[in-house]
C-alpha cells in the first residue's frame, strides 16, 4: 500500500521538540509522550483485567466509587470493546511479558461472546444479556454488529483462526443484506432479532429516533477498515469504498466544517447539535479507511475534509486548559462545555494524524495540551481507570468507571495509536 505524501519531498524531518503554549515545565518530546502513553496503556490494561474481567465474562458495571455492581447486565458493546482492546494490546505488545496474559484474556472474552451474544438462529449479536447469560434484549442494532466485526477482526489478526474470520464475514454479510439502504444509500439503524423492522431505532435514550446516524456509520467505517485490513476480502473493500463515499457526501454540513449527527431516510438533517468528539474521531478514522483501500481518487477530497474537521475542532472546541469540549447545541446556540474522557482520547489521535498529514507542529502542541489535561483531570490514578468526566465534574456526570458504554476502547486505542505513530515518526530512515 502506498501512503500519499503531501509535504514537499525536500522537507526536513519533523521536529521532535515543539513549542508548547500550556506553560509546560519542560520541553515536550515525542519520546517522552510515547513512554508515558505506553506506561498508561499497561496500567489501564491491568486495571480492567483485575477489576472487570472475570473467569467467565466480565462485570457489567463498576461504579465511580470503584464498587462492582452485583448482577448488572452485560452489554455487547462493552463485551466487544473489551475483546477488541485485549486483542489489539496483545498484538501491540508483541514480546512484552503481558502479551500472553492479555492474549489469554482475549481468548476467554471471545469464547464468552460466542456463547452468550452470538445468535445461532438468526445471526449477528444480541444487544444485552443478564449476569447469568440469559438474553434480555435481542434487538439487532447495526452499531453493535459493527463492533462485533471490529472486535472479531482484531481477534482474528491475533489468533489466525479461520472460524473467527468466517464468523466475522458472516456478520458483515448480514449487515450488507439487511442494513444497507438499496435506494438512498447508507445503512439503517436497528432491527428485531430476526431482522424485521423496528419502530424505535434509538441507540440510547438520549438519541433521536432517526433512520440514519453518523455514529453508526462511523463505527461501520472503522469496523470495515479493520475487517478489510485483516482479510483483504474484495467484497469488504467494495463496501468500504462505498461507505467512505457515502460518509464524505452525506454527513458534512455545507460550509461549517462539522458533521451532521441524525438524518432521515433521504438524508435530510434532523440534528440538534454537532459533536466535536465525533468530528475529530471521524477525521482520523476516515483517513485510516482511505489509506486502507489505497484508492488515489479518494485522497484529495478526503484530506480536505479531514483537515477541515480538525481545524474547526481546534478553532472552536479547544479550551485554554488544553481540553476539547463535548459539543455545540444548534437548537440552543451554545457550547456544551463538558470534558468527556473519550473526546480527549480521540482528539489526541485526530490531531496527531493531522500532524502526520501536514507536518505542522502546531498540531502536536494540541496533542500535548490534551495529554496534560488528561493527566490532570481525567486519569484517575487512585482508582485505576479514567474518569467519565473531568475531576471537578460540575454537573455530576461521572456515571461509572466501567459499564455498558465505557470500556478500554477509546482510551486504550488512543494510547496504542499514539505509541505506534511516534515510533513510526522517530524511526531512522
Amino acid at each position: 500500500m502506498k501512503t500519499p505524501t503531501y509535504a514537499s519531498s525536500d522537507q526536513e524531518a519533523p521536529p521532535v521538540i515543539c513549542d508548547i503554549p500550556f506553560n509546560a515545565p519542560e520541553p515536550f518530546s515525542l519520546e517522552m509522550l510515547a513512554v508515558e502513553c505506553r506506561a498508561e496503556l499497561l496500567r489501564i490494561g491491568h486495571w480492567w483485567h483485575n477489576n472487570v474481567v472475570l473467569s467467565e465474562g466480565f462485570a457489567g458495571e463498576v461504579t465511580h466509587a470503584g464498587e462492582v455492581k452485583a448482577g448488572a447486565p452485560r452489554g455487547v458493546i462493552l463485551a466487544t470493546r473489551l475483546l477488541w482492546f485485549y486483542s489489539e494490546a496483545a498484538l501491540y505488545l508483541s514480546v512484552d511479558e503481558d502479551r500472553n496474559v492479555w492474549r489469554n484474556t482475549a481468548q476467554d472474552l471471545y469464547r464468552y461472546i460466542i456463547a452468550r451474544f452470538v445468535d445461532e438462529k438468526h445471526g449477528g449479536v444480541f444487544w444485552e444479556v443478564s449476569a447469568s447469560g440469559r438474553v434480555l434484549n435481542s434487538r439487532k442494532q447495526i452499531y453493535a454488529q459493527a463492533f462485533a466485526v471490529y472486535a472479531f477482526s482484531a481477534y482474528y489478526r491475533l489468533m489466525g483462526d479461520k472460524k473467527t474470520l468466517d464468523l466475522t464475514l458472516d456478520i458483515f454479510g448480514l449487515i450488507e443484506l439487511h442494513g444497507l439502504d438499496p435506494v438512498n444509500g447508507g445503512y439503517y439503524e436497528a432491527f428485531t432479532q430476526d431482522w424485521s423492522a423496528l419502530d424505535d431505532l434509538r441507540l440510547s435514550k438520549k438519541d433521536l429516533n432517526s433512520a440514519k446516524t453518523m455514529n453508526t456509520h462511523l463505527h461501520l467505517l472503522e469496523s470495515y477498515t479493520g475487517l478489510y485490513s485483516a482479510s483483504q476480502n474484495a467484497d469488504v473493500k467494495c463496501a468500504l469504498v462505498s461507505l467512505i463515499q457515502c460518509y464524505s457526501k452525506n454527513f458534512p454540513f455545507a460550509g461549517n466544517r462539522h458533521l451532521k449527527m441524525f438524518m432521515d431516510l433521504t438524508w435530510q438533517d434532523e440534528s440538534d447539535d454537532y459533536s466535536y468528539g465525533h468530528d475529530i474521531e471521524s477525521s482520523w478514522l476516515l483517513w485510516e479507511a482511505i489509506l486502507a483501500v489505497d484508492d488515489p481518487s479518494l485522497f484529495d477530497q478526503g484530506r480536505d475534509l479531514v483537515l477541515q474537521l480538525v481545524e474547526s475542532c481546534e478553532q472552536e472546541g479547544i479550551e485554554d486548559d488544553g481540553s476539547l469540549i463535548d459539543a455545540y447545541s444548534i437548537r440552543k446556540q451554545c457550547k456544551i462545555e463538558d470534558r468527556v474522557w473519550w473526546v480527549q482520547a480521540e482528539a489526541m489521535v485526530g490531531f496527531f494524524n493531522a500532524y502526520e498529514i501536514t507536518r505542522d507542529p502546531s498540531h502536536l502542541n494540541v496533542v500535548y495540551g490534551l495529554w496534560q489535561f488528561l493527566k490532570k483531570e481525567i486519569i484517575d490514578n487512585p482508582r485505576g481507570e479514567w474518569r467519565w468526566m473531568e475531576k471537578k465534574d460540575p454537573n455530576g456526570k461521572n456515571y461509572y468507571t466501567a459499564g455498558f458504554w465505557k470500556g478500554p476502547y477509546h482510551n486504550g486505542r488512543a494510547l496504542i495509536e499514539i505509541c505506534r505513530r511516534i515510533n513510526k515518526a522517530t524511526l531512522p530512515d
